[in-house]
């Protein structure tokens, strides 16, 4: 197909393919037209709720001929197995966080998509909602100078306490830094560009956790990560950050501020599309709002710019290089915190250019 709204298959309905089917299904440019999910039964629920055609099994979905672009929203475990099945089924992918579970995994799942013509997009996309997208076009405008020293932390006392079965939180995979330092991390690549070498140090507080709501309360399960993370990253050419992913702390911290040579700016929570963005100078006694302008659509516009991009035959933004240099990001971080060495990142990616200003969702731009 070369013309038209680009066909989408969501493959896993938990959760979280609420969000993307309320998106997807209000965007003109893509169309929604299987849901597919080891429990077919599942599977049919949301496709109905949705108004969905077609629902079934992952092989089932891949055979459709309009479906172009596969969104991959099963767990983590199982994000690479079903990236490569759906590449030799002729589909592009766009997955959610992360790419896979490891480094050679996802090298897989790029050298698949090369071979094949075809296309990688990864989770987050949240880099593209109006918060940061505005951060962007103030740090190239120099409204704080050049970028000297970042810090970025996102801190709580972890979700057992309210998540009914937060086991996989907790295992291979998860933790604060894999659960959601992709959010803080892409959002820093897509400012200052890419990592070349971590330091960290991790610890893990404690080697149990239990479970405090739903039908498991009360319910013991092990801790089998770094429950708290804190790590340098070297910007080349740029800023250095320090970074804090933890679990165990009563302090409630989701923040990233930018220090420049002329001031600094502090980014809203980049798990979010939108504001506030505060900016900060040298004679300020306090920050000060900026304009923020921009789409606050949601999740999926990652997605919708892959589609379009691919009609256009264009780069899009939420790319597979990018979400892959994360992951190895992360890699590199819990291996130096293994190690307690420095780690080098030998991949790289160019930061995404900003969207066009008036991008709008919600415009139908395919023919």
């Amino acid at each position: 197909m070369s013309n038209g709204p680009v066909g989408v298959a969501i493959v896993g309905a938990g959760v979280i393919s609420g969000q993307y089917l309320r998106n997807l299904n209000a965007f003109p440019d893509v169309r929604v037209v299987a849901v597919a999910d080891l429990d077919t039964d599942r599977a049919a629920a949301v496709a109905r709720e949705h108004d969905v055609r077609v629902s079934g099994t992952l092989g089932a979905v891949l055979s459709l001929a309009e479906v172009e672009l596969v969104v991959n929203l099963t767990i983590p475990a199982a994000h690479a197995s079903v990236a490569l099945e759906s590449l030799r089924a002729g589909k592009h992918v766009y997955g959610e966080k992360p790419l896979a579970m490891d480094v050679d995994e996802a090298a897989k799942v790029m050298a698949e998509a090369q071979s094949r013509g075809l296309r990688v997009g990864g989770a987050p996309d949240t880099f593209l909602g109006a918060g940061l997208q505005s951060a962007v076009h103030a740090l190239r405008a120099g409204t704080i100078g050049e970028p000297v020293a970042v810090t970025a932390a996102t801190q709580s006392l972890g979700p057992e306490s309210w998540h009914p079965s937060p086991e996989f939180l907790y295992a291979r995979g998860g933790g604060p830094l894999f659960d959601l330092g992709p959010y803080y991390l892409t959002a820093l690549v897509s400012l200052l560009g890419p990592v070349t070498r971590v330091a960290a140090g991790t610890r893990r507080a404690r080697e149990q956790r239990v479970i405090g709501s739903g039908p498991k309360a009360g319910t013991a399960f092990p801790v089998e990560v770094p429950t708290h993370v804190n790590a340098l990253l070297d910007f080349p050419g740029s800023a250095t950050a320090t970074a804090t992913f933890s679990f165990d702390s009563a302090v409630n911290r989701r923040m990233i501020e930018i220090i420049g040579t002329e001031g600094a700016l502090s980014l809203p929570d980049p798990n979010t599309f939108d504001g506030p963005l505060l900016a900060r100078g040298p004679a300020d006694l306090d920050w000060r709002e900026l304009p923020v302008a921009g789409t606050t659509a949601g999740r999926g516009i990652g997605v919708l710019d892959m589609a379009r991009s691919i009609r256009a035959g264009t780069p899009h933004r939420a790319s597979g290089e990018l979400a892959y240099h994360v992951l190895e990001l992360m890699s590199a971080i819990t291996e130096s915190g293994e190690l307690a060495q420095f780690r080098t990142v030998g991949s790289t990616v160019a930061a995404p250019e900003p969207l066009p200003a008036g991008w709008d969702p919600y415009e139908a731009t395919l023919s």
